[in-house]
């Protein structure tokens, strides 16, 4: 009874903590998170970044941590409006180029190193970020690059199990929601700054395959569909469920259809009960900014401050609690770029919305 009686209090000291935190608070961790990343994470000379700050497996960071590193960019520049971080980051995304058949796009290893396997999602997270830069600041070198990376997702499109996208080109042997998830969110996007139709079909075919094989009942998704057995990997995590909250926030938006709104109402609510279990979220930091992304988007529809409440106790206990003396995040003493992004964009987000 007494250790029940100290977690209520810890996790209510958490939350009082947690809604303490200003705008400008949240500024100062973005800029010290960013810091960190360009003094522990960069080599300057090569312009690339480290996988970690310890002992790593090749002399430079896989595409993967960019593909968070490269949203925070672009948060960043959304709070700090006349500051320039994103064209660096995509200037060292640029040196993972393959222009190898059938079409171009980003591998998971620096090409100078020699071809290497080439993801659909690490090249569609890539994709949202210059999305989400393209609506900001109307340059066309982003949509440019958005339409690159649509091309090569859809040569991970065909009719085996009715549809959908591969998660990986060179072993078309599962089609995951963290594939067409964000293959939805890049389509829409695309019909929203193009007014193309052919975008909105590929969004609606996406969605309607992703609901119908990879939705459980209770309202997340799970992780893929095996090919050719279709056996459901029944694994959740919270990015898949993100991607399709903020899909149907998209659709709504686009389409003024009450019931887009009412599945990203009971998707929220799910994605919480779900996910937040003993006042913490899983411990994957990127995949929980991913989620963020989504309850973002409905809050700037349904402005509900208390919904996503528990992103900010989260971030706060993650601050308190898994920071070293560096002022770097992470469950380990060797620290992650991944975590580092991901802290930074969801600190980030957190002001963004403080905003709104």
């Amino acid at each position: 009874m007494k250790y029940l009686f100290l977690i209520v209090i810890g996790l209510l000291l958490n939350i009082s903590n947690a809604h303490s935190q200003s705008k400008e608070q949240y500024n100062q961790r973005i800029s010290s998170l960013k810091n960190r990343i360009e003094t522990d994470f960069k080599d300057p000379k090569a312009g690339l970044y480290l996988e970690t700050n310890g002992q790593n497996e090749k002399p430079f960071s896989y595409l993967w941590p960019l593909c968070a590193l490269v949203q925070s960019a672009n948060e960043y520049e959304v709070l700090q409006s006349k500051e320039k971080y994103l064209d660096s980051v995509l200037k060292s995304i640029d040196k993972y180029y393959s222009k190898r058949p059938p079409a171009p796009g980003y591998q998971a290893y620096v090409s100078a190193e020699g071809n290497d396997s080439r993801f659909y999602d690490d090249n569609q997270w890539i994709a949202i970020a210059c999305l989400d830069a393209y609506e900001r600041t109307h340059n066309a070198k982003y949509l440019t690059k958005a339409k690159m990376i649509y091309t090569f997702m859809m040569t991970g499109y065909d009719q085996k199990s009715g549809g959908g996208l591969y998660w990986k080109e060179d072993e078309k042997n599962t089609k995951n929601t963290c594939s067409n998830g964000p293959g939805i969110i890049i389509a829409l996007q695309l019909y929203k700054a193009t007014k193309e139709e052919k975008y909105f079909q590929i969004a609606t075919d996406l969605y309607d395959w992703t609901n119908q094989h990879l939705r459980a009942s209770s309202g997340v998704f799970y992780d893929a569909i095996k090919i050719p057995s279709m056996k459901i990997d029944s694994a959740t995590y919270s990015y898949n469920t993100g991607t399709m909250l903020q899909s149907n926030v998209l659709l709504y938006e686009l389409t003024n259809e009450d019931r887009y709104l009412d599945e990203a109402k009971f998707i929220a609510k799910a994605a919480k009960s779900h996910f937040y279990t003993f006042g913490k979220l899983p411990g994957h930091y990127w995949f929980n900014v991913v989620l963020l992304r989504g309850f973002q988007a409905l809050y700037e529809v349904e402005e509900d401050k208390e919904r996503w409440q528990f992103f900010v106790n989260d971030a706060e206990r993650i601050w308190n609690e898994e920071k070293d003396s560096k002022g770097l995040v992470g469950h380990k003493p060797t620290k992650t770029l991944i975590d580092q992004a991901a802290m930074m964009e969801m600190y980030a987000r957190l002001a963004e919305m403080k905003g709104v």
